[in-house]
């Protein structure tokens, strides 16, 4: 079936004059823009943004500086490790963690274009577009619209297009692409690779289930933040849902939890690419959902192996098992620890705060990445 991905797919160079023409008189933009070009005045940024000519030249000339500056402010530093081992094809498409709403990717690109290669496109929920500009905003910065909270059978449909158009991009465009493993955070830091994705994947090969995953070139990336800003949002929300099941979250606190996660203190923050290489091979025959399900572990194991262990995580880990790390941290960030998951566990604005709960929730957060760590790197687990 042939599809139209106009509606869905990145803005052309040859379309962005135009889109940037709109987007210049958003205020909110504007004031964004400011932070930037502090010395300018609006009419000289909106001047600089009509002259973009190329996605490209936008990227390096206006995200970069606007996330460089998120970097500044709000990490320890942003690192990379893995680069050299994709060298030999610029088309993948990038599987990982989900931690921030929006830096996930955006700090990916940023370390891409640091390191000489092409910056990727984003595939972006549609729920998280709080403006009409911002869908504009995002599709000028290379993000694909996935299509979210539509009926049953426009989900099917829109899986198929958005499958349709991953592969057109990146087997005949040679474009890479990052996705994340799951739909939404995973806010016990408990990162599974949900087959559902997967399944998307594959709606548009014509081959078998590893046939059609081999052609898009999978390469799963594990991203670690050292401390995550959100903690006690994700730790409010779980109580939240634990004392009322049908808890959903407003469009105010999906815009809250997207400043805190990109203004918030960060710490260092690390990405390791991992190419799953010959392992996908090693997957068994089976049904297409067994298949399916050992790829996502395969996936899993690649993530959980490539995270960045910080003290934390460690010492997280010991006060929920017990002391049985000690010598891997001392007594000093132990106690600076504790102080900061008080600090957390403050902050959480429940009349009915359980702060045992929120406390172990928190813990959870920062102890899982060990936990999957350690079981990754099993002698046993391939």
């Amino acid at each position: 079936m042939e599809y139209n991905f106009d509606d869905i797919r990145p803005f052309y160079d040859s379309e962005i004059g135009a889109e940037l023409a709109v987007l210049s008189r958003e205020p909110q933009l504007l004031f964004s823009l400011k932070q930037i070009y502090p010395r300018k005045s609006t009419r000289s940024i909106i001047k600089i943004m009509s002259a973009f000519r190329t996605v490209k030249e936008f990227q390096v000339t206006i995200i970069r500086a606007l996330l460089k500056g998120v970097a500044a402010k709000t990490t320890a530093g942003i690192s990379i490790a893995g680069l050299e081992q994709i060298a030999d094809s610029p088309n993948r498409l990038f599987i990982s963690n989900h931690r921030d709403i929006i830096l996930d990717s955006a700090f990916l690109n940023v370390l891409l274009l640091d390191g000489g290669r092409e910056t990727c496109e984003i595939c972006i929920g549609d729920n998280l577009f709080i403006a009409p500009w911002v869908e504009k905003l995002v599709r000028i910065n290379k993000s694909i619209v996935v299509r979210r909270n539509l009926p049953v059978r426009q989900v099917l449909e829109a899986s198929a297009k958005l499958s349709a158009y991953i592969r057109f991009s990146v087997t005949e465009l040679k474009n890479s692409i990052w996705i994340a493993q799951r739909e939404g955070r995973a806010k016990d830091a408990d990162d599974r690779t949900q087959d559902a994705v997967l399944k998307m994947f594959n709606i548009s090969g014509s081959g078998n289930v590893l046939e059609n995953m081999r052609q898009l070139n999978i390469t799963p990336i594990g991203i670690s933040y050292e401390y995550d800003p959100c903690d006690y949002l994700k730790a409010k929300e779980f109580q939240q849902k634990r004392d009322n099941p049908d808890f959903k979250k407003s469009p105010e606190d999906d815009s809250k939890n997207m400043v805190t996660g990109l203004w918030g203190w960060k710490g260092r923050v690390h990405y390791e690419v991992s190419p799953l290489s010959m392992d996908i091979a090693h997957i068994a025959e089976g049904s297409k959902n067994e298949q399916i399900s050992a790829l996502s572990k395969l996936i899993d194991r690649h993530i959980h192996r490539s995270y960045k262990i910080y003290p934390i995580n460690i010492i997280a880990f010991d006060l929920l098992q017990g002391n049985v790390s000690a010598e891997k941290y001392t007594q000093e960030e132990k106690n600076k620890f504790e102080k900061y998951l008080q600090s957390r566990i403050e902050k959480v604005d429940l009349a009915n705060k359980d702060e045992a709960f929120l406390r172990h929730k928190i813990l959870e957060m920062y102890a899982n990445p060990y936990i999957n760590y350690l079981k990754a790197r099993e002698p046993h687990a391939r």
